[in-house]
């Protein structure tokens, strides 16, 4: 009998229309999956009534044929960063804990209005601020994937609690957000597809501010074909978004064609970083050679201003996350810590609302905005920030796709690299600078590290040129034939 949790959202979405279960029990099946893996700690709200309450209005439509279309009835996950009418939205903070927003984000309730199923709310870094999941006030959550050392393993961040959903089978997709690899670096992590699309192809309204010139929402999939569709249905113009592109939807799954020959691809020399382990330098020039087998063209290119990708970074989204916490002081809404004057209000509000990740990047963000320090921090780092973005612009007119390695390593065990936040910002160092572009770009799942733990591979393409990233995604997910599953599922069919 078929194991219904290990479907791919394209396999559920063909069963769905032929009839062989429906969204009911599809959607039961996740949730005995959720409540079985708790140990994951992959959720901070679980919603299983609304989720039933979905899938049965997905079966009613079905069965009169009014199905709408690929999402109806797919059971899915959210990130605790997007608004959801009715449900508790933390965005991994204690600050927002029992805050229960009256609307809907756009992406989410473009995603209800498709017929999604969600299944619950997935745990996240603090304000989507780290890159290991361990900074949630709500706990640390663990990567499905493990080795025998009895460590657990990080499943990357912010979106972990996501990645962990996806590749536990506990949902068939999920939502991410992206501010400088927060989609990419975990689905590296966990061994699913995550895909961050160009800035602005999906609507920011309702979700919870880190960075406002860098947050994207994305999907986080377990195939490529599975993210374009899940895409198609996230993106759209949003009035509500002053940020949001009126750009055509294009069909994402149509453009996966399965040819790739006679594009141009990009090998960005300064992505060979000293010390990059050599497994993950052999991983790259595997998928070098798959795509040059498949027809590719191979180019070498310079991005001589990579090197400075990372602290601008660390300038720039600190600097606005410092601009947009500010609104919680314990007034309106979240949490509220009582004091003899308002000030010391804030003050112990926000102390106690804040975790330490959290404050230090209000610390930075209001340090390079300061009187003294602000053309010489933040003036500079959006300087370099313009040289980055033309760096890119000129390199896509020789090339049409870039492939890099998404991460420097494999996930590394919970508790490891704690102590030293420099280490812990490297792990962006692959995912950053098209995030300062503000370029789509997807991570694709693509072999093990000598331990066992997956590994994947990164491809950059222009502004709103999706389609050619899904079209070069599938190619080498196809080559490459990625089929290990993490320990605990290796033994279902």
């Amino acid at each position: 009998m078929i194991n219904l949790n290990n479907l791919t959202l394209t396999e559920a979405r063909e069963g769905l229309s032929k009839g062989d279960y429906t969204s009911i029990e599809l959607t039961k099946a996740h949730i005995n999956a959720i409540e079985a893996a708790r140990d994951l700690n992959s959720f901070i709200t679980e919603t299983p009534e609304v989720a039933l309450e979905r899938a049965a209005a997905s079966d009613v439509r079905r069965a009169s044929g009014n199905a709408l279309g690929s999402m109806d009835g797919i059971p899915i996950a959210v990130k605790d960063l997007f608004c959801t009418e009715g449900v508790q939205t933390t965005a991994g903070s204690h600050i927002l804990e029992g805050f229960t927003p009256p609307y809907e984000s756009s992406v989410t309730q473009n995603l209800r209005d498709a017929g999604a199923v969600m299944l619950g709310k997935t745990n996240m870094d603090e304000f989507a601020m780290g890159s290991a999941n361990i900074t949630s006030y709500f706990g640390a959550v663990k990567n499905p994937w493990s080795i025998d050392d009895g460590k657990d393993r990080v499943p990357g961040g912010s979106s972990g609690g996501s990645a962990a959903a996806v590749s536990g089978h506990l949902a068939i997709a999920a939502t991410g957000s992206d501010t400088g690899g927060s989609i990419r670096q975990p689905a590296s992590f966990a061994g699913i597809v995550g895909m961050k699309p160009t800035y602005g192809r999906c609507s920011r309204w309702g979700m919870v501010a880190f960075a406002s010139s860098l947050d994207q929402a994305g999907p986080m999939t377990r195939t490529v074909q599975d993210a374009a569709i899940m895409l198609r249905f996230m993106a759209g113009y949003d009035e509500k978004d002053s940020t949001s592109v009126n750009q055509t939807i294009p069909d994402f799954e149509a453009a996966m064609t399965g040819n790739v020959k006679g594009l141009r691809v990009g090998i960005p020399n300064e992505y060979r970083l000293d010390g990059l382990s050599g497994e993950v330098d052999k991983l790259w020039m595997q998928g070098v050679n798959v795509l040059k087998e498949a027809g590719a063209e191979l180019i070498e290119i310079s991005l001589p201003h990579t090197k400075y990708a990372l602290p601008t970074y660390y300038i720039v989204a600190p600097a606005e996350a410092s601009s947009n916490l500010a609104r919680y002081d314990g007034v309106r809404y979240g949490l509220r810590i009582p004091g003899d004057s308002l000030d010391e209000m804030y003050e112990n509000t926000r102390g106690a609302g804040f975790g330490e990740e959290v404050r230090r990047r209000i610390m930075i963000g209001t340090y390079v905005l300061s009187a003294g320090y602000y053309d010489a921090y933040y003036v500079k780092a959006m300087k370099l920030r313009t040289l980055i973005l033309e760096e890119f612009q000129r390199a896509f007119e020789s090339v049409d796709v870039m492939l890099t390695p998404t991460t420097p390593s494999a996930a590394f065990a919970i508790g490891e690299r704690m102590d030293d936040p420099i280490q812990m910002y490297l792990n962006d160092v692959f995912t950053v600078p098209a995030s300062l572009a503000g370029l789509p770009a997807i991570s694709v799942p693509s072999g093990l590290s000598e331990e066992g733990l997956p590994l994947g591979l990164h491809l950059i393409t222009k502004p709103f040129d999706e389609e050619t990233l899904f079209r070069v995604g599938g190619v080498l997910e196809a080559a490459v034939k990625f089929e290990a599953k993490p320990r605990f599922l290796r033994g279902l069919a």
